[in-house]
């Protein structure tokens, strides 16, 4: 069954069947949310603030938009109040540097200042007191250079305009902070870190726009300048969507999940248009209608970690069991007056796209096939991770259909699951690309020099053509060994459905996708990895289409080309 959201009261529908199971899981005084027993790098206190407040990133624009809610109004009222007594039994607790209590305040601070009428004016004075004073903690400790930042700039927005102490010296350093991950043609990276993946989008941009929309008069310079730059981004940010509302499965905080299109609703919360309203509605409403297809809840309702199905062995150390409904940011939409165009539009198709661009800011190059869309990319990233990132930044194809896999171990072939790479075996272990040593990316190709290990070196041209890419790797080895090259991973039962291996390539596919692998040259021998269930974003069990080669010690060339195809799931 089709999901409909076309009306105003269709999203908040939706809002409120996501939000409706969480209800019987708040502690007693309501400040906690106890959705789980899995573990993160921070505190259990923490994971449940975490969970309490990551529901406002949907409930506060909901209220401002005129939506109500009684129990939610008394919940987070009651909550609010509880969690920053420091004399009652569910205080949220102090501070120490990089603590993600800071994280969970933007929300909060997000609600007070859409919804001061919901979340502040209700509270008796003590209540207000304690809650601007816990949160005026964010100035006093250090943050991490990243997007949270930003967490500082909404906190101290927050409490200037309750009239309460804030710091205005801090606010000014952390926008000024903000500025320098800027890059040009509207993309950030995120902080030190170097990494330009969906925390431009949904972090950066989306906070930025957030700050234009509340501080315009007064900050018009920097409100002008950030709608500017989001024009800018949108206008190549949207090749990261195909046709059916799909999104690139790139970089950390995958289990995010429908954030991934909370851009284009901060565009619209602050009067940006990119694109037409029917435009960014059909893009919204395809992008929410295929995640709902997924099985992402459990049997009682409850958004899961993970991607395509609940899967842990893809989480990140701050993945708590409250984590992804910070993909309630798309439902921005819901401030919108009911007479917004957006709500009057009909949800259109994707406007007119390059069949093939490059992203210079981005380091991609992006081609649509149609029912799909495929990142190359040359694997470029920070080594300071938050686990598996060469499978969520290191592959040569990131594609909206085929998803990717993540490693269960180096040891084994299968427990790697190396879609999507070029893999070496030798001494016992399985090595794949990480750090790239340098790298250009074209119009028509994308080049990167690579070592897996000590004594390899590799140089990598991939080239997309009309029904997939082409590889030209040139090895470079101290040993003999054996390397798979492999293509995308593609859903299949245990017992198969059509598995090929011949000579020189592999194949497999199913009643809706497919892919094959050549050996043009270097003579190599076609194979299908038994990829290990669980390890695919999107299906629990995959099969890898590869063609396994010798690497002799010295130079040798060589091809690989990967043909897929993929032309849509029915649900």
């Amino acid at each position: 069954m089709t999901l409909t959201l076309d009306s105003k009261k269709d999203f908040q529908n939706l809002l409120m069947d996501i939000l409706k199971p969480l209800i019987p899981y708040y502690s007693g005084e309501k400040a906690e949310l106890i959705l789980g027993v899995t573990a993160t790098n921070y505190d259990q206190k923490a994971i449940r603030l975490e969970a309490f407040s990551r529901p406002l990133w949907g409930l506060v624009p909901f209220w401002a938009g005129g939506g109500e809610d009684p129990v939610f109004e008394e919940v987070y009222r009651r909550g609010l109040a509880a969690g920053t007594d420091p004399d009652g039994a569910e205080y949220w607790g102090g501070f120490h540097a990089f603590d993600q209590r800071f994280v969970e305040m933007a929300a909060i601070a997000y609600g007070l200042i859409l919804v001061p009428e919901k979340l502040w004016e209700p509270l008796a004075e003590k209540e207000k007191d304690n809650l601007a004073r816990w949160l005026y903690g964010i100035n006093e400790y250090e943050l991490p250079i990243c997007n949270w930042i930003l967490f500082a700039v909404l906190v101290n927005v927050a409490l200037k305009k309750l009239g309460r102490r804030y710091d205005a010296d801090k606010l000014e350093y952390y926008l000024e902070g903000a500025d320098t991950f800027y890059l040009g043609d509207g993309w950030y990276q995120d902080g030190d870190s170097g990494q330009k993946d969906y925390y431009v989008s949904f972090a950066i941009h989306f906070y930025s726009l957030f700050y234009a929309k509340v501080m315009g008069e007064e900050d018009p310079r920097r409100a002008a300048l950030y709608k500017e730059r989001a024009l800018q981004f949108a206008k190549q940010f949207i090749y990261w969507f195909d046709e059916n509302g799909a999104a690139l499965p790139f970089g950390r905080s995958l289990t995010y999940r429908f954030s991934q299109v909370s851009f284009f609703s901060a565009c619209l919360m602050a009067d940006v248009e990119p694109f037409p309203a029917g435009v960014m509605k059909g893009l919204i409403a395809r992008h929410l209608q295929d995640w709902m297809r997924k099985p992402i809840f459990d049997r009682d309702g409850i958004l899961t970690i993970g991607y395509g199905y609940p899967n842990l062995v893809m989480g990140e150390r701050y993945n708590g069991p409250g984590s992804p409904y910070w993909a309630l940011k798309t439902f921005a939409v819901l401030m919108l007056p009911d007479e917004h165009p957006f709500w009057r539009a009909q949800a259109e198709p994707m406007p007119e796209l390059k069949e093939q661009t490059a992203l210079p800011y981005a380091d991609m190059l992006i081609r649509r096939y149609g029912h799909h869309t495929a990142a190359f990319v040359p694997g470029k990233y920070s080594p300071k991770g938050h686990g598996q990132l060469p499978a969520k930044y290191g592959k040569f194809v990131y594609d909206t259909g085929f998803s990717i896999n993540i490693s269960k171990s180096e040891y084994e072939l299968h427990e790697t699951a190396p879609d999507s790479m070029l893999a070496f075996e030798t001494g016992g272990y399985i090595y794949v690309r990480r750090i790239c040593e340098s790298f250009r990316v074209t119009e028509k190709e994308v080049e990167s020099v690579w070592s897996p290990c000590e004594g390899i070196r590799v140089t990598s041209v991939i080239t997309p053509t009309r029904f997939g890419h082409t590889r030209r790797h040139t090895v470079e080895s101290d040993r003999e060994c054996t390397a798979y090259d492999c293509g995308f991973a593609v859903e299949i039962d245990v017992a198969g459905e059509a598995i090929v291996e011949e000579a020189e390539a592999a194949s497999v596919e199913n009643h809706y996708s497919g892919c094959k692998v050549i050996s043009v040259s270097g003579g190599g021998r076609g194979m299908v990895i038994i990829a290990d269930p669980n390890t695919n974003l999107l299906h629990p069990m995959t099969r890898i289409p590869a063609v396994c080669y010798r690497i002799r010690r010295g130079q040798q060339e060589i091809i690989t080309e990967v043909r897929a195809g993929y032309y849509g799931k029915t649900v």
